[in-house]
């Protein structure tokens, strides 16, 4: 069953296979889609994680900066929309930037972060935005409940990624640059 709007959302009781509260990893969701949020929300939350949430880069950037405890894995849309057209602010501590520029400047926050990206947009159209995948484990929307869990669950048992394996990229692929700034 793929798991879309929240109003056909059926979390299956019995298969919550939850994580131990005492070791509950905790997920920072970031999309600009609230629906998504939810969504992605309740269906960790019953698989026994704890959910930081973002409706974008900059409140996300925000939270990485700002939440005490640990942020064991960001997973986030990779197109978020830019703000109305603004010249850059150097004054702005938190721009909003798109998903792979976030992944980024999360990494160079909190060095034990690991990613997961997510878009209903395919591959190809991602580079024709100056998007790249690198080695990042990414989630296609829409997805069910099982594949978001299984992925989120490989990610936080695989290595942590390096800032590298996200800015080198094979050649004629667009690297990404600041991306979106405010």
């Amino acid at each position: 069953m793929v798991l879309w709007s929240l109003q056909g959302i059926h979390i299956m009781s019995g298969q919550q296979d939850s994580v131990p509260r005492s070791a509950s990893p905790t997920i920072l969701v970031v999309d600009d889609e609230p629906s998504i949020t939810k969504l992605c929300k309740t269906i960790l939350q019953q698989a026994g994680f704890l959910v930081l949430e973002a409706d974008g880069s900059s409140e996300a950037l925000k939270i990485c900066t700002q939440h005490e405890g640990p942020i064991d894995l960001l997973l986030t849309d990779l197109i978020l929309p830019p703000p109305g057209f603004q010249l850059a602010s150097s004054s702005n501590q938190f721009p909003h930037v798109h998903g792979h520029e976030l992944a980024l400047r999360a990494l160079r926050m909190r060095k034990n972060l690991r990613v997961v990206l997510m878009s209903g947009n395919i591959d190809k159209d991602l580079a024709g935005y100056g998007i790249r995948l690198g080695n990042l484990p990414f989630l296609s929307k829409p997805f069910d409940q099982q594949a978001l869990v299984a992925l989120v669950r490989q990610t936080l048992g695989a290595p942590l990624p390096s800032i590298e394996s996200l800015t080198e990229g094979p050649s004629g692929v667009p690297k990404v640059g600041d991306g979106w700034v405010d």
